[in-house]
């Protein structure tokens, strides 16, 4: 017998302290639970099931799209589109919101996904994830539209993401701290292994594509030559640098121990019309929310990103997140600048 909080037992408790939750938005967490673990299950089957490589169609951002992309998107919306408790989805994946068809009965809440981020890295045996994040529907709205995703970060009810690495963890946050689970596989249940986690304010390890040097603002290369410049330069200490390309074990690894992550804006991004690199619906909105309520900061560069008003579906942002103090260092260089 397993003496641990399982997700479930952890998300009914918890709905106790959210203002005008119900059974339904339970449910609706356990069945986000359900797909990632199909998702995990996948992709730790991935090559011996045939489901990687490229599928020869692009998403909505022109990336070529691997199999696994397609198919954990067509998970995510199967397990969550037949409960009642949603009333549209959007995701990565899609160009369009995928309406709860009519067959189903419809709920007051929204989902968006990143089914698989990071899904370069399957080919690899690099770590990939889930992102989720989960919005209310305004009140009396029975057909929703875009329009009624385009809300601010702090408007979310929870976030969180899955991470399908040498074990499967789930993060999540409802709005009153962040907590982790662990796949126990002997019995297919999430158990609570990471309570109240909290990212250290202060650090010494960062995280960016320094190959992107000369593209980036003058704030940034500040920050970062100051890092790289290390004891003999203007911080006094030396740092360590990591990349792994994969935005959720990036983020899993600064709620762990602490860090600073950057994709920031670029004269790149600028010359192709584009904001960021990250969307901040699916990637940037539910990490922001995760990251602050583990007690760090995230923001583009200028501004908190929960408060950054969405303008479409598919909009990119900037996104510099993790550790308090340097976030706020690198505000201040922006300011500054």
């Amino acid at each position: 017998m397993h003496n641990g909080t399982t997700i479930t037992q952890f998300i009914i408790e918890e709905q106790r302290h959210i203002a005008g939750a119900t059974g339904d938005f339970t449910s609706l967490l356990n069945d986000v639970v359900t797909a990632c673990k199909v998702l995990s299950n996948m992709v730790n089957h991935g090559a011996l099931v045939g489901v990687l490589g490229s599928a020869g169609t692009e998403n909505v951002q022109g990336e070529t799209q691997k199999k696994l992309d397609v198919l954990s998107n067509e998970v995510f919306i199967q397990s969550n589109e037949w409960a009642g408790h949603l009333a549209a989805m959007a995701s990565e994946e899609m160009d369009e919101i995928y309406p709860i068809p009519a067959k189903y009965p419809r709920g007051k809440y929204l989902l968006t996904f990143d089914p698989l981020d990071g899904s370069s890295n399957i080919d690899v045996n690099v770590s990939v994830g889930t992102i989720f994040s989960i919005l209310r529907v305004s009140g009396g709205v029975e057909e929703p539209t875009e329009r009624d995703f385009l809300q601010a970060g702090v408007q979310q009810v929870a976030a969180g993401y899955a991470l399908y690495g040498p074990s499967t963890m789930m993060v999540l946050t409802t709005g009153n701290g962040v907590n982790g689970f662990t796949l126990d596989q002997n019995i297919g249940e999430f158990i609570l292994t990471h309570p109240n986690m909290t990212i250290p304010a202060d650090t010494r390890e960062f995280a960016i594509n320094v190959s992107n040097m000369r593209f980036w603002e003058e704030p940034v290369k500040r920050y970062v030559q100051e890092c790289l410049d290390g004891e003999e330069g203007p911080r006094g200490e030396d740092f360590n640098m990591r990349w792994i390309a994969s935005m959720v074990a990036e983020v899993h690894r600064i709620l762990t121990r602490g860090g600073v992550f950057m994709y920031p804006f670029d004269s790149k991004m600028q010359a192709k019309g584009q904001g960021g690199k990250l969307r901040l619906l699916y990637e940037a909105n539910p990490m922001s929310m995760i990251v602050e309520q583990a007690g760090g900061g995230a923001i583009t560069g200028r501004e908190r990103i929960l408060d950054v008003q969405p303008e479409s579906l598919h909009q990119r942002v900037p996104v510099i997140l993790g550790s308090k103090n340097e976030v706020e260092r690198i505000l201040g260089y922006h300011e500054q600048a």
